[in-house]
């Protein structure tokens, strides 16, 4: 099975008709697309009562892809607001409570940061996240160039199996050791993630600039493009059962786009869809 979606619901502008609140987006986004990332949750541990609010407005067959705590992977600056680690984990997963009674929780995204390179005390903290997620689905994504330089590149893969990891593939910029190439490879037989998030070099590398967030992601794949990707995705269902594909390219407002052109390519229609809110005319 191959799920298409975007990375949040509230600034893909092209989904919704006419003046629509923002509590109201979710259940307008959950009629076009059967999976979404809560990015949300990496800026903060969501209270219970949103991951309750949202799963009960989608349909039961929709999807979370909960992005894990920006503590979690070390991209927070100064002190985590916990008494420890353990607690903030704790915290994590007891927000997750609603996704999983529900049925929902796809995985949890644990994307590290650009310095976090392939060191052996790296590799540790990645044993003891896996460990204290129990068994839950997560997906590792990386952003420093060594977990896939020549010298690590197996044994990286190697490592992911082993630890029942779920492989998140990323088709992102090349621009140094800040990024990654991609590896069409699926290590777990049951998920397998890829997220797009566009192949602007000049905004990938504009991360000190006051706009960043406005040009990092700023990319719209074309045709050509996506139809190269689509035979990658065909390969990765011969060896994984189910893939997610998440569209991270929003900066100007592209990724909603490219997903619905990414199913059609694919020739994907869902069941079980949200109603949609019909235009006037």
């Amino acid at each position: 099975m191959i799920y298409v979606g975007v990375t949040g619901w509230g600034d893909h502008d092209s989904l919704y008709s006419g003046q629509i609140a923002p509590r109201n987006k979710l259940k307008e986004y959950a009629g076009h697309f059967p999976v979404v990332e809560v990015d949300s949750a990496f800026y903060a541990i969501q209270p219970k009562r949103n991951a309750e609010k949202w799963v009960n407005e989608t349909p039961d067959s929709f999807q979370f892809v909960v992005k894990a705590y920006q503590g979690m992977t070390g991209h927070l600056r100064g002190e985590i607001p916990f008494e420890n680690k353990q607690d903030m984990f704790t915290a994590f997963k007891d927000s997750l409570e609603p996704y999983i009674n529900g049925n929902k929780l796809a995985m949890i995204l644990f994307q590290f940061p650009p310095w976090f390179a392939c060191t052996r005390e790296n590799v540790e903290y990645l044993r003891w996240c896996k460990r204290k997620m129990d068994d839950l689905p997560c997906a590792l994504e990386f952003r420093h160039q060594s977990w896939f330089s020549p010298k690590y590149h197996q044994g990286t893969l190697d490592f992911m199996k082993a630890e029942k990891w779920i492989h998140s593939i990323c088709d992102e910029p090349q621009s140094g050791e800040g990024s990654i190439p991609t590896v069409l490879e699926a290590v777990n037989p049951d998920r397998v993630l890829v997220r797009f998030h566009g192949r602007n070099v000049h905004g990938w590398q504009k991360k000190n600039a006051e706009n960043w967030r406005d040009v990092r992601y700023l990319y719209r794949y074309n045709n050509t493009e996506l139809q190269k990707w689509a035979s990658s995705i065909r390969k990765l269902t011969e060896d994984c059962s189910n893939v997610y594909l998440l569209f991270n390219n929003n900066s100007g407002g592209d990724a909603a786009d490219n997903a619905k052109e990414m199913m059609t390519i694919l020739g994907l229609e869902y069941e079980g869809l949200a109603p949609r809110q019909l235009d006037l005319f």
